[in-house]
C-alpha cells in the first residue's frame, strides 16, 4: 500500500509499504472533540456504482476490507439502514485483539454497537445481530412504529431508540440520540439512501471513500441517494492511499 498524500505520521510498517493495523488506526483516528463525529465509509466504481448485484463486496478488495475493519475497530457505534442490514447479512461486531488496548484507553467497550435504522421495523429479530451480540444492538425508529415490532425487538434483546416522528427516522436526531448514550464516534456504512439523508441533514463530518478501478454500467445506486441539498457542501481531502489501482480517500467537511 503506497501513501500518496500525507496523513498524521502513519509511516509504512515495512519496506514494501504494507500498513499495519496500528498504522491504519493512527491514520484514521477520530478527532479529539466533545461532540459527536459522524464518519461514513463507502466504496464506488469509476462509473459511480456503489453496489453490484445489490452488494458492495464485488467492487471491494482485501485492503478495502482491512480499512473497513480498522474503521469499525475505532468506532463507538456502526449505523446502518435496515435494507443494508438485510442485503449485506449483517452480524454482530466482534472484539478484535488488535484494537483492544486502544479501545480500553479510549473508554470504549470491546466492540462497537450496531445501530439499525428502520421506520417499519421490518427486521428478522431472531438473527444473531439481535439475539447474541457482544454489545446490545440498537434499533432506531420513529414514534409511530408498530407496537408489536417494538416489543419483538425488545424481547430479542435490542435497545429501541425513538429518533423521529411517525414512521420517519430523523438523521440529525439519530446522531443526537446516539451521542446522548455516550456513542460519539459514529460510523455509517450505508446504505446509499441513509447516507443521502445524513448529507441532506448536514450532519456528515467525514467521508472515507474507496474508489474502485472497475466499471459496471447498469443502474446501480450511487453512494448517496434521496433528497438533494440546496447548495453542494464542500469537503476537503485529508488523505489518500493507493494499492493496485484502488484509491482510499478521506474527506472532511470544511
Amino acid at each position: 500500500m503506497r501513501r500518496l498524500f500525507p496523513v498524521t505520521d502513519p509511516t509504512p510498517a515495512d519496506d514494501e509499504g504494507e500498513w499495519s493495523l496500528d498504522h491504519l488506526a493512527d491514520a484514521y483516528a477520530y478527532p479529539e472533540q466533545d461532540g459527536p463525529w459522524l464518519r461514513a465509509n463507502m466504496v464506488s466504481t469509476l462509473d459511480g456504482a456503489a453496489q453490484h448485484d445489490g452488494r458492495s463486496q464485488p467492487i471491494s478488495c482485501e485492503s478495502d476490507m482491512r480499512i473497513f475493519g480498522t474503521l469499525r475497530g475505532l468506532a463507538d457505534v456502526v449505523v446502518a439502514g435496515a435494507e443494508t442490514v438485510r442485503l449485506e447479512g449483517y452480524r454482530p461486531a466482534r472484539a478484535r485483539e488488535a484494537f483492544a488496548a486502544r479501545r480500553a484507553a479510549a473508554g470504549q467497550g470491546p466492540a462497537p454497537a450496531i445501530a439499525v435504522v428502520s421506520g417499519s421495523l421490518d427486521l428478522d429479530f431472531s438473527l444473531p445481530l439481535f439475539v447474541s451480540p457482544l454489545v446490545p444492538t440498537l434499533v432506531l425508529t420513529g414514534n409511530g412504529a408498530p407496537a408489536d415490532r417494538i416489543e419483538a425487538a425488545r424481547k430479542a434483546g435490542a435497545e429501541v431508540v425513538i429518533a423521529g416522528e411517525g414512521s420517519r427516522v430523523d438523521p440529525a436526531r439519530t446522531v443526537r440520540e446516539l451521542a446522548d448514550r455516550g456513542l460519539k464516534r459514529l460510523l455509517t456504512e450505508g446504505g446509499p439512501r441513509m447516507l443521502g439523508q445524513f448529507v441532506a441533514a448536514g450532519v456528515l463530518d467525514e467521508l472515507c471513500l474507496t474508489l474502485s478501478p472497475m466499471l459496471t454500467a447498469g443502474d446501480a445506486q450511487r453512494i448517496a441517494g434521496g433528497p438533494s441539498v440546496a447548495v453542494p457542501e464542500r469537503f476537503s481531502l485529508t488523505s489518500m492511499l493507493e494499492e493496485a489501482g484502488f484509491l482510499f480517500t478521506r474527506y472532511r467537511r470544511i
